[in-house]
């Protein structure tokens, strides 16, 4: 096996010598190769050729990326080895993320990098593709990040062909095939995924610039997908004044190609999408698409300049990620992919999951952005912990559409604060001061005051004022109650590990009969722990017992939990149906996207 491996790693180096003086002149481009022989070993092979060395050079993995999660990708790393002028050179390791390699001239590195897991906010080589996201697989050099990079992809499958949000170039020399992704900076590179597989393409010509599509999959309906992104991407464009990019490529994953592992990741010219069904085509895809603006360029402050090293901290996710949520459903219902109905039903359901959990009553929108660094953990998930900023934010975003509107007689709206945010920030190449300049920008717009707005419903964990703001656009909210049984306490279980209880809430049943945090399962009422324990409750009656065998400090115990009652509300937004004509005039403008005529108006 070791020599094997070896093999392949001596044969892309010297085909890597070959390539590079065959197709790049000798500039101070910092070039990559990617090796993707024998992909049913999951392991990139990557060479990096740094020009212009000093004495010495720092190399450096990406820490996080793609989510707000510090990953260390370093940890996938092995078998690093640098070389220049033909002699291999020795390498030292100054910390998890850093490399460090003494010498002068060009510098080559190469290592292998492991990966195999699905979705758009990771990498993955199997038999079946080649996704890559390349901040994750590629060593930087720190400081060095604003000049040209250059990556090239050989040893593909016969099969396969390359796509990107980037140029990409082909080249077929004697046989061997050659796929160049091109990009001005390493930050540019690092946000173009890559998919190389044997996939469907097809070209939306009908917009302008043109929209590419690319998808490995195997259920979907090629009209279906081009008639949705058609429409989306019509919208969108037409509602930001055109388009930020040169080209832009979508890349799907669908059906049995998702493996199971749903989402959507933005980038400046492309995004990638994961499907397992293709019904969620519509929302993810007019999420994704409006991030060209809102994430993409219409960026805050606190997220810049990008260190990929650290954890960078922003109070303005309820606004990057939540108002294009509301962004997204807009576009859905104003092009006729959703029906009025499908649209306050996705409003409803929304303010339902928002205050389904305890945590709200806490943490603010503000705080929820902060804390997105606390996601990657199971137990601040829960309801009692914490909040979405996505839900929040899309809330959030809708009742101040409605509160701009009802300050400037129905002529100016969120359409609008965007669209100046992107004249303001964007276009100028400034970024904004995360809540504090969203709100100047509204106050703009409606010649007013709105801190009472941001500083109750943004900055702070005041209840949302639902009914008295929806009224104005001639909607209510409804509210339905049911009663169900909850089991108290969270169970939880690792692959291949046994169930352990993760969390008790502190007033509940467990907790009264001794439940704690850390015991192992056993038992079951006398059986196996039920697959799902939270479908089992939901099966159950307020007070019926559930008996458990844990074990605690290597001792065996029984454990007898009358089950609690849990009161959920579930809300719905509809339409007053006796509304004003004001009212009515501010929800037609909601659900279709247009104001009034902006007329001389007293604040």
């Amino acid at each position: 096996m070791t020599r094997n491996r070896f093999a392949v790693r001596l044969a892309s180096a010297v085909f890597l010598s070959v390539c590079f003086l065959l197709t790049h002149p000798a500039n101070a481009e910092i070039r990559y190769e990617v090796s993707l022989a024998h992909p049913e070993q999951h392991l990139f092979h990557v060479t990096v050729e740094v020009p212009d060395v000093k004495d010495s050079v720092d190399l450096q993995m990406a820490a996080w990326d793609a989510l707000y999660e510090i990953r260390d990708f370093s940890s996938r790393v092995q078998r690093v080895t640098a070389w220049a002028d033909g002699r291999e050179l020795s390498i030292e390791k100054l910390d998890k993320l850093t490399w460090r390699v003494r010498a002068s001239g060009t510098v080559k590195v190469s290592y292998d990098t492991f990966w195999d897991d699905p979705g758009p906010f990771s990498s993955q080589l199997n038999s079946e593709h080649a996704f890559i996201n390349p901040a994750m697989i590629l060593l930087y050099v720190p400081g060095r990040r604003d000049e040209k990079s250059i990556l090239s992809l050989h040893d593909l499958p016969v099969q396969w062909t390359v796509a990107s949000g980037s140029r990409v170039l082909f080249e077929s020399m004697g046989g061997v095939r050659l796929f160049t992704v091109e990009a001005p900076t390493f930050d540019a590179l690092g946000d173009s995924p890559i998919e190389a597989s044997h996939f469907e393409e097809f070209t939306i010509h009908d917009l302008t610039p043109p929209v590419h599509v690319v998808i490995h999959g195997d259920d979907y309906k090629k009209h279906d997908v081009e008639s949705v992104l058609r429409k989306i991407c019509a919208y969108e464009l037409k509602l930001m004044d055109g388009a930020p990019y040169p080209e832009y490529t979508f890349i799907f994953h669908i059906g049995k190609a998702a493996n199971g592992s749903g989402g959507g990741m933005e980038h400046a010219n492309s995004t990638a999408i994961y499907i397992p069904s293709g019904a969620l085509l519509p929302n993810v895809s007019a999420h994704e698409f409006f991030h060209l603006w809102n994430v993409k360029r219409i960026r805050p402050a606190s997220l810049e300049p990008l260190d990929p090293t650290r954890e960078m901290y922003t109070r303005s996710l309820w606004f990057a990620e939540g108002v294009t949520n509301t962004f997204s459903s807009y576009a859905l219902v104003r092009t006729g992919i959703w029906s009025k109905q499908e649209f306050l039903q996705d409003l409803g359901q929304q303010i339902t999951e928002l205050e389904s959990r305890p945590a709200g009553q806490w943490q603010s929108a503000e705080q929820s952005s902060l804390d997105a660094w606390l996601e990657k953990y199971a137990l601040y998930n829960q309801p009692q912990r914490s909040v979405s900023y996505y839900t929040k934010g899309q809330v959030l975003g809708f009742l101040l559409d409605i509160v701009l509107r009802d300050r400037t007689d129905n002529q100016r709206s969120l359409d609008d604060l965007l669209r100046s945010m992107n004249a303001d920030f964007a276009r100028e190449g400034k970024f904004y001061r995360d809540s504090l300049d969203i709100r100047l920008e509204s106050e703009k717009l409606t010649g007013g005051s709105l801190a009472d707005f941001f500083e109750n419903y943004v900055a702070s964990a005041n209840p949302l004022p639902y009914q008295n703001v929806l009224a104005r656009a001639g909607l209510e909210l409804r509210t339905h109650e049911t009663v169900r049984a909850t089991l108290g306490f969270l169970p939880q279980r690792e692959p291949g590990a046994p169930w352990t209880v993760a969390a008790v809430d502190a007033d509940g049943a467990a907790a009264k009969s001794g439940l704690r945090v850390g015991d192992e399962i056993l038992r079951w009422n006398n059986s196996d722990v039920p697959r799902r324990p939270e479908r089992w409750s939901a099966q159950q009656k307020p007070g019926d017992v559930l008996r458990l065998r844990i074990r605690r400090a290597e001792q065996e115990e029984s454990v007898e939990i009358h089950l609690g009652e849990l009161h959920q509300k579930f809300f719905q937004v509809a339409e007053i149906s006796n509304a004003d004509d004001r009212a009515r005039r501010l929800r037609d403008g909601l659900l279709h996207g247009t104001t009034e005529p902006i007329t001389a108006r007293s604040h």
